[in-house]
């Protein structure tokens, strides 16, 4: 029996190594695992001994050679392959464990060059790894520390069934396949949507169940070569049970509004849509604030902070039910009085896990495929608002304008925020009529509402959702513009002395 051993990931090598040597395996290896297995005091054969020909070009090409390839690929079932073998003096090789260099991690550093990358990318070790698995009925490929202690057990029993070598086999082609999406997407460039597209995703767990209990789910990590991992998978748990998928959902969602504000703010998500959001210097406050937009709602809901918590804002969290809490910190103080809520999940980010910088491909399942859109941003500079009414906003106006219109970016439309004082009043959302969703914020907000402005995601075609926020008390509006029928939204506003501001651009969310 002989195996061929060239790995990256040198977790478990050498005992696995002497097991196999203790079976009587033969063992041929190459540059830095043969050093390892070596200095353990194994007896190893360089893969120059199969091929009768030494490592050329800085060892770029090694194992590429007949002596190697046909040892793996050889069918042992064909007797016309047994005999070319002989007559060629080719041995049969068994064994073949190997995993790749590490280039996601190398492209990923900041000081990178293409002379690096390109030295990180492994040639003979995929071409290894895919004929193994394609002859996998004969031939054991191992690309996973973690198969060691089986692939031994089964090779000491003295049967490998055809079952455990296939999924070996599938393991070995998803490596290599992961192993190429990256290099493609760190050869890609000014492109941001190819003709062809692959993504590599790596499962972090399995979750309890998905929506619903009887849809089994997992959580995947999206991995893009010269990319730092980002967004909610990186995610810190201290506290209560294990995140489920709706669970996911919205904290994904909070973490998302609270990370689109510089200044402190809080955010209450229930459903994946902010019910309350203020944002304050007075964390306290702020958290006071955006609970009055709909304590309700709130209940069984999820807080976002984009500070770290202290014992004074916990304080105020602690006194109502809430399914989780995600922040940029606990002070000692925070986390310990928090815990003592069994079912409260603790959760916090770490500085730097925002969308990384330049455009940010998202994707939205469909059936039979997927969407592909970049993320929704724009800078400040593209931002050019412009007053359509005869009245101009005042400077309160203005800033609570600004507030709305960004939060309403984070409500499914019809979105419809209603804001005073940087605080969230009242939201309508995922109503097919937009009147209906200022109807709905007008009600939550109640006699709060008078002296509010009103955001909305996209244009709005008629006067009635104008009337409706006057007569609500509602003395700003932002929206987009562009109607046909603009020119009735502006006259209704200029009958009600309120000021309307156009974007220019929306921010619908299905």
């Amino acid at each position: 029996m002989r195996a061929i051993l060239s790995i990256s990931n040198k977790a478990g090598l050498v005992d696995f190594a002497r097991q196999l040597e203790g079976l009587k395996f033969e063992i041929f290896s190459t540059g830095g695992t043969k050093k390892s297995l070596i200095d353990a005091g194994l007896k190893v054969r360089g893969v120059s001994d199969i091929t009768g020909f030494p490592e050329i070009l800085d060892g770029r090409v090694k194992t590429l050679h007949p002596m190697v390839h046909g040892g793996i690929l050889a069918r042992r079932d064909l007797k016309e392959h047994m005999q070319e073998l002989d007559s060629h003096k080719i041995a049969l090789i068994d064994l073949v464990v190997v995993n790749l260099y590490p280039f996601v991690e190398t492209v990923s550093k900041a000081d990178v060059t293409l002379e690096d990358a390109l030295e990180n990318i492994d040639i003979g070790g995929p071409t290894m790894i895919r004929a193994a698995a394609k002859n996998f009925p004969a031939v054991l490929v191992v690309v996973d520390p973690a198969d060691y202690e089986t692939v031994i057990e089964k090779l000491k029993e003295g049967q490998v069934d055809q079952e455990f070598r296939r999924r070996l086999a599938q393991k070995a082609f998803q490596h290599v396949a992961l192993y190429d999406t990256a290099i493609s997407q760190y050869l890609l460039e000014g492109e941001t949507f190819p003709a062809d597209l692959t993504l590599s995703l790596q499962k972090m767990y399995n979750l309890r169940y998905g929506e619903n209990p009887h849809q089994p789910a997992a959580l995947y990590v999206e991995k893009v070569a010269g990319r730092k991992p980002w967004g909610i998978t990186q995610v810190t748990q201290h506290r209560g049970p294990e995140l489920s998928f709706n669970n996911f959902l919205d904290v994904d969602a909070a973490w998302s509004v609270v990370s689109d504000f510089v200044e402190p703010a809080v955010a209450i998500i229930k459903h994946t849509n902010p019910c309350g959001l203020c944002s304050n210097n007075d964390l306290p406050e702020a958290y006071r604030r955006a609970l009055s937009g709909d304590p309700m709602a709130a209940f069984g809901g999820i807080v976002a902070v984009n500070r770290v918590m202290d014992i004074a804002l916990a304080t105020e969290v602690d006194k109502t039910h809430f399914d989780a809490v995600i922040t940029g910190g606990y002070t000692e103080e925070a986390l310990a009085l928090l815990s003592r809520k069994k079912s409260l999940r603790l959760l916090s980010m770490p500085a730097g896990s925002g969308a990384p910088a330049g455009n940010v491909v998202e994707f939205r399942p469909i059936t039979g495929g997927f969407l592909a859109q970049l993320k929704d941003f724009y800078t400040e500079e593209e931002f050019k608002p412009r007053v359509v009414t005869k009245r101009e906003p005042t400077q309160r106006e203005w800033d609570d304008l600004f507030f709305a219109w960004r939060a309403v970016k984070h409500i499914k439309s019809n979105g419809i925020t209603l804001v005073k004082e940087r605080t969230l009043l009242g939201m309508g959302a995922g109503q097919p009529n937009r009147s209906v969703s200022a109807q709905i914020a007008l009600e939550r907000a109640g006699a709060k509402s008078k002296g509010a402005v009103m955001g909305s995601d996209a244009f709005i075609p008629f006067p009635d959702t104008l009337e409706l926020a006057a007569a609500g008390g509602v003395t700003a509006v932002i929206q987009v513009g562009g109607s046909i029928r603009d020119q009735q939204s502006i006259e209704a506003a200029d009958k009600h002395g309120m000021a309307m501001v156009f974007t220019g651009v929306r921010h619908f969310k299905h």
